[in-house]
């Protein structure tokens, strides 16, 4: 089965973190093996968005921290072979270009929260213990945490949980915008398979290039996402998916987009 379960659903790649027995706690080899799931979603025609979940009670206690000393201490994360894709999303030339959604539960530490945060649509059980508890270990985060999270929750939010390593609530996470929303435990698995499963319906060209632009517009800047705005539309407008979804819209029926 490997730390990482990979299981295709439609148009959906389920990538599962398959580590319970130790809490879904992170070593080298999980990461790796997260980052070709990813890979594979990247550049398989027929997938249009990912479902990132975790296997057993916890999403995941965190970094296991004895396997990742010699890392940290290089400088650098593993090297991604060919085609692999970075977990964290931080690495430009290494950046799925799929959206993908997260179902989590229990404790949500370290990775758990920065992946969450890496990802477009979140879905949290009601007991999700979210921490970025690095500080409470001698290190900080170093996934993106410090990068995202003024951005998402404001600059005092994400202050006062960066500095003190405390847990947050699913309730606040909802409250902040962490994310979009809470259900009952056992529940976010089939509530985010179903955003999912909706996101896979829509066009996969004007998903991909709706995603890029907002990326863009985060990384970039608002002037530089608008300058892109009709120069990347024009090729979408050339696409077999483009005439079906006019010709849906005419004929008032669901369109079927098959992303070319």
């Amino acid at each position: 089965m490997g730390k990482i379960t990979v299981e295709e659903n439609g148009h959906v790649l389920l990538l599962g973190l398959n580590r319970a027995d130790k809490m879904n706690a992170f070593d080298v080899e999980m990461y790796m093996q997260l980052a070709e799931g990813l890979g594979k979603l990247n550049s398989t025609h027929h997938l249009r968005c990912g479902l990132i979940f975790a296997h057993g009670k916890h999403f995941t206690a965190g970094l296991d921290m004895a396997k990742w000393i010699e890392v940290f201490s290089s400088g650098r994360f593993p090297e991604l072979g060919e085609g692999l894709c970075d977990p964290f999303g931080l690495d430009e030339d290494r950046k799925i270009s799929k959206p993908l959604v997260m179902a989590v539960q229990g404790i949500c530490y370290t990775i758990g929260l920065e992946l969450l945060l890496a990802t477009e649509v979140r879905v949290a059980a009601s007991d999700t213990r979210f921490g970025q508890i690095e500080v409470k270990r001698g290190i900080y985060p170093v996934g993106g945490a410090t990068i995202r999270l003024p951005h998402e929750l404001g600059w005092g939010n994400a202050m006062r949980y960066l500095l003190t390593g405390d847990e947050i609530t699913a309730e606040e996470a909802y409250r902040m915008g962490l994310v979009q929303e809470v259900t009952a435990p056992g529940r976010q698995y089939d509530r985010a398979l179903a955003i999912a499963e909706r996101i896979s319906e829509q066009a996969p060209l004007g998903v991909q290039a709706s995603l890029h632009s907002a990326r863009l517009a985060v990384t970039a800047g608002v002037e530089k996402s608008a300058s892109r705005l009709l120069p990347d539309l024009q090729p979408i407008m050339a696409s077999d998916d483009a005439q079906e979804g006019i010709k849906s819209f005419l004929e008032r029926r669901k369109a079927r987009f098959k992303g070319v």
